[in-house]
């Protein structure tokens, strides 16, 4: 049996932190996640429009096996300098891969579409870079859901987006987390109810508990973003067990699942979906086939589970051109 962890966030995998940086006038943010030493970290993409820094160096083949760091941040493109941020600070600390008597952080990280979302774009200064440090210095096994971090601006079809995350704990004794920022083109309540996707997988009543919807048109056409190009689910999904760079790619292959169950439809060419994996190999694998096989279903559960508590967590704020789900379906 397979139980939430004692957070029920990312963090309840040891060693792993968590810190998040957000500025309301632009309504927008980024989040770190990070450790106290190096982890092997692997990339998976399935969406058309992916917005990423150092993600080819994740491939099993390439010479860097770990990194220092995992970013996601809204800002499109903008965003991107969230890393640069966080791998200042690092380098600050004296960490990051030795060259010579020179230390490099690896900090790979990817963006969501947020700048048409009500907020206040016309900066002089990139801010990006600004909020990756402050989202290091703000990193801690405890951390906000919703309107926070990277998740400050995320919308989706017809409601705020967010950050979400979730856990469980195999009967292996292994941990599996995931932590996402909710920004999709598409729906996570099905048509116009307030019934999630992903509610055949909740538990403890961790978005509301209201179960899965009595009943749903399979041939009805999704509700969207009305415009390409604004939509973009980033994810990661960590686990403490001791997975090369190639498993931890299938953990990240698999965790995918997750995505589609909450997303409806997810993984069009107008998002950019991806989900990093990230193990920080403190716990021997009994089982090398059957719990890989096991770490890539609990990483989609845990997907799954936080993409919706990303949305139930979203909160007002001045400005807002969606409601959040809260104030949609139980205001009154």
């Amino acid at each position: 049996m397979m139980v939430p962890g004692p957070r029920n966030l990312i963090t309840d995998v040891p060693g792993l932190l968590v810190g998040n940086a957000e500025d309301a006038v632009i309504k927008s943010g980024s989040t770190v996640l990070l450790s106290d030493r190096p982890f092997t970290a692997a990339v998976h993409v399935m969406g058309g429009a992916p917005g990423t820094r150092e993600t080819d160096l994740l491939a099993p083949d390439k010479t860097v096996q770990q990194v220092d760091a995992l970013v996601l941040s809204g800002g499109s493109a903008f965003g991107l300098d969230a890393a640069s941020g966080v791998a200042d600070g690092l380098r600050a600390q004296g960490r990051g891969f030795a060259v010579g008597d020179q230390r490099v952080p690896i900090v790979p990280g990817a963006i969501v579409f947020d700048l048409l979302n009500g907020g206040d774009k016309e900066w002089c200064d990139n801010p990006y870079k600004r909020l990756g440090i402050e989202a290091l210095q703000a990193a801690d096994a405890e951390f906000a859901l919703g309107t926070v971090g990277a998740g400050m601006g995320a919308t989706i079809a017809d409601l705020k987006g967010g950050l979400g995350s979730a856990s469980l704990c195999l009967p292996s004794g292994h941990m599996v987390g995931a932590l996402v920022v909710v920004n999709a083109l598409g729906q996570v309540t099905v048509g116009e109810t307030p019934h999630f996707w992903a509610a055949p997988f909740e538990m403890a009543g961790e978005f509301g508990g209201l179960g899965p919807a009595p009943s749903f048109d399979p041939q009805a056409m999704p509700h969207h973003k009305g415009r390409a190009g604004e939509a973009t689910t980033i994810a990661i999904v960590a686990t403490d067990a001791d997975l090369t760079q190639a498993q931890a790619t299938r953990m990240a292959t698999a965790a995918h699942d997750g995505m589609a169950r909450a997303i409806y439809p997810s993984h069009t060419p107008m998002d950019g979906d991806l989900i990093f994996a990230a193990t920080t190999g403190a716990r021997p694998l009994d089982d090398p086939v059957w719990d890989t096989l096991q770490l890539g279903h609990a990483a989609a559960l845990c997907l799954t589970r936080a993409i919706a508590r990303g949305v139930w967590h979203a909160t007002p704020a001045p400005g807002d051109q969606l409601s959040t789900w809260k104030d949609r379906f139980m205001a009154g």
